[in-house]
């Protein structure tokens, strides 16, 4: 490995990229010199040589000089905000600050700053510094500054100091559901589980069992046309949902359709269920045409005055945002899918041809702009039902850590994101070769740029019919794992984002929303970023699988985590949507699936008694503590029960309990480092001998009943 280049290493530095780091075995590590230099020019800095790293530098610290104000600004609400301003050496500033309500403040303090003039481009730039009122009101604001007969301004967002729970969650613990939608199917959904099935699915478990919430995957958009992604973590976009979704009979125009247009949605719904009723896979693919045929249907029968009031508004509210995902869609459903194979004047959502695309397919636009509406009402009464159902939370959705390479975002965002790198994970205890997740990043000095507008949209339109969001590996809003092309993940390295401004602006807009906010904290991290996210009220998560006092055991072993000594702000469960059901936990399955799908570094024998030494632990551990029976056979209905009662006993103030263990499901929905080795997210809801179940059975399960009292009580 060749050392890198003083130059690199600064530059490096500069932008945020690790040129070292700790991995998971505590061992420290070099990065090499091509992954740092691969890295930079994702961020269109050359570094290729030792001269090229230098005049990158020259050129950083110019760009630094030559701009008036920082590109973005964050603080905490009741924290001043220092600001730096750039101005010609001796020129007067004004400052001020034009709040986000219309309001203006004028009273900024200047601070003293003894940082000598900088020579630029022919002139002596100086440096003032200010303090901004420490008593800003939360929002976005912006700072304006006038020298020289110049203008400039910045956005500054102020954010809360503690998020924590809504009031209307009281000091109260917290138990809910957490499910794969899509595998819930009921007799009346269309082969997948929708929005209805969704609010069943959430009254029940809220007015009959006293849940306060139901976390579902994410339901962002996938592909408009057939293949449809499979994994709801590999999404077209994050800001807007899947119309897979959606229940074609709940849209209010469908009750005015003629007749024959009823007839024709109703044989389209009973064709899929006489294609995919006895099928033991989610087939989106069959689904999704079916129902997009129906909604076309629908959406040609046209809407009340009242109605196309509604739908204006929508349009309005949602912004250019909306107006460019529904054109990706509409040249998809016309090009494809990949917009890099389309003909090279629409591969840019700014060009003249994408426009005149948009005049002529006019109707197709409109039909993806109004499927996003329907969403909007069915997301908004699935919330409304759960909370007059008694939640105190309603809906918890997930927010994926990124976007498919091809899709909506990385096309109308494609300047925001990085080319020529990926996002992954690097080697971990349960995926030791790495994860690769094929998802462009985010470039941070884009998003500063441009205020963290993208970021700021989506957020809002995920908590909008929420009760909380469970962010999926929140540690990237700290550093993700940035993998060149051509790389293995174990060649990556970390690059860092502004967290204050990332986790404040999720706090203030989850504050705004009424929401609370879900960290999955889970994989390699810095143990520092666990304290900052308790500091700042968001909740981490814990996985009783992984909860171990390692060393602390017989012999020196590993025993579980005492539950007293678990975190207070957490969501505490037994099982996560990338581990099998505890059924399946309990029976090793998980150990054999990866060994035959080729993912140990270890022997299968080796892996078997490491995993059984686990489940021998805790088993011990519920006989000590009296969850199960001291002595005798338990069975597997017995132990997901008891090892639920010991989430009860923990002071986690969120507990969940996976909906495939309510029914004994013992079926992995998705196996991290595979993509068509194993059907990932293509498993339908099973009962315990792993025959696919409807919502209707889930309903009325004695089993479900009987773990959900557990954890109630």
């Amino acid at each position: 490995m060749s050392e890198l280049d003083p130059a690199v290493r600064a530059l490096a530095q500069a932008h945020g990229i690790a040129t070292e780091f700790w991995d998971w075995r505590g061992q420290h590590t070099e990065v090499a010199h091509d992954t740092v230099t691969a890295v930079l020019a994702a961020l269109d800095v050359p570094a290729g040589s030792e001269q090229e790293a230098q005049d990158s530098l020259a050129a950083l610290h110019r760009a630094h000089w030559t701009r008036t104000l920082p590109a973005f600004l964050v603080g905490r609400q009741g924290h001043s905000v220092t600001c730096w301003v750039h101005v010609t050496h001796g020129d007067a500033v004004d400052i001020r600050v034009d709040l986000e309500d219309g309001g203006r403040r004028d009273d900024l303090v200047q601070l003293e700053n003894w940082t000598p003039p900088e020579h630029v481009d022919g002139r002596d730039i100086g440096e003032a510094s200010f303090a901004l009122p420490a008593d800003l009101p939360l929002g976005y604001h912006t700072v304006r500054v006038w020298s020289g007969g110049q203008e400039a301004s910045t956005t500054v967002v102020i954010t809360p100091a503690f998020l924590g729970f809504p009031a209307r969650t009281g000091d109260r613990r917290t138990w809910g559901v957490a499910t794969q939608l899509y595998s819930v199917r009921s007799a009346q959904s269309w082969g997948v589980g929708d929005l209805t099935d969704l609010t069943d699915l959430a009254v029940w478990a809220g007015s009959g069992h006293g849940a306060g919430y139901v976390l579902v995957n994410p339901l962002h958009a996938a592909e408009p046309v057939a293949p449809m992604e499979p994994s709801p973590y590999l999404p077209t976009t994050r800001r807007f949902a899947n119309p897979l979704y959606l229940r074609v009979e709940r849209i209010p125009e469908f009750a005015d359709l003629a007749s024959g247009d009823r007839d024709a949605v109703l044989a389209l719904r009973t064709d899929v269920h006489t294609r995919l009723d006895d099928l033991d896979r989610i087939d989106r693919d069959t689904a999704w045409t079916a129902k997009s045929a129906a909604l076309r249907i629908v959406h040609a029968a046209g809407r009340t005055p009242g109605r196309d009031i509604a739908y204006a508004a929508f349009q309005h509210r949602e912004g250019p945002g909306l107006q460019s995902f529904a054109l990706w869609c509409a040249l998809a459903t016309v090009h494809g899918p990949d917009w890099a194979h389309w003909p090279a004047g629409l591969r840019h959502p700014g060009s003249p041809e994408v426009a005149a695309f948009a005049g002529e397919h006019a109707d197709e636009v409109d039909f993806q702009r109004w499927l996003q509406w329907c969403l909007d009402e069915q997301l908004g009464a699935a919330q409304a039902a759960a909370v007059d159902a008694g939640m105190t939370l309603g809906i918890v959705h997930d927010l994926a850590v990124g976007v498919h390479p091809r899709g909506a975002d990385a096309w109308s965002l494609q300047d925001s994101y990085a080319a020529g790198v990926s996002v992954g994970a690097p080697p971990d205890a349960f995926n030791q070769a790495g994860q690769d997740w094929a998802q462009p990043p985010w470039r941070p000095d884009r998003l500063a740029e441009l205020g963290y507008a993208p970021f700021r949209e989506l957020v809002a339109t995920v908590l909008r019919h929420a009760g909380g969001v469970r962010v999926d590996h929140i540690i990237g809003l700290f550093r993700l794992w940035w993998i060149p092309a051509g790389h293995e993940p174990t060649q990556g390295t970390y690059v860092r984002y502004d967290h204050e401004a990332m986790i404040g602006i999720l706090a203030l807009e989850a504050h705004r929303a009424g929401a609370l906010v879900v960290g999955e904290d889970l994989g390699t991290v810095e143990p520092w970023v666990r304290d900052f996210l308790r500091e700042r009220g968001i909740l981490g998560t814990s996985i009783l699988w992984f909860e171990f006092e390692y060393g602390a055991g017989p012999d020196g072993g590993d025993r579980p985590l005492r539950p007293e000594w678990w975190r207070e702000y957490c969501l505490a469960s037994v099982t996560t949507h990338d581990l099998p059901p505890t059924a399946g936990y309990l029976a090793g399955e998980h150990v054999r699936l990866r060994h035959r799908l080729g993912l140990l570094t270890r022997t299968l024998e080796d892996e078997l008694a490491a995993d059984g030494a686990e489940r021998e632990a805790w088993l011990q551990t519920l006989r000590e503590r009296g969850a199960v029976p001291a002595d005798g056979e338990v069975s597997v209905e017995d132990l997901v029960i008891g090892l639920h009662r010991y989430l009860t006993w923990t002071p986690s103030r969120l507990l969940c309990v996976s909906l495939t263990d309510a029914v004994g499901d013992p079926r992995t929905q998705n196996q991290p480092g595979t993509i068509d080795e194993y059907p990932n997210w293509r498993v339908p809801l099973s009962g315990p001998d792993g025959t696919p179940i409807g919502l209707e059975d889930v309903l009325t399960s004695r089993r479900a009943a009987r773990l959900f009292d557990t954890v109630r009580g």
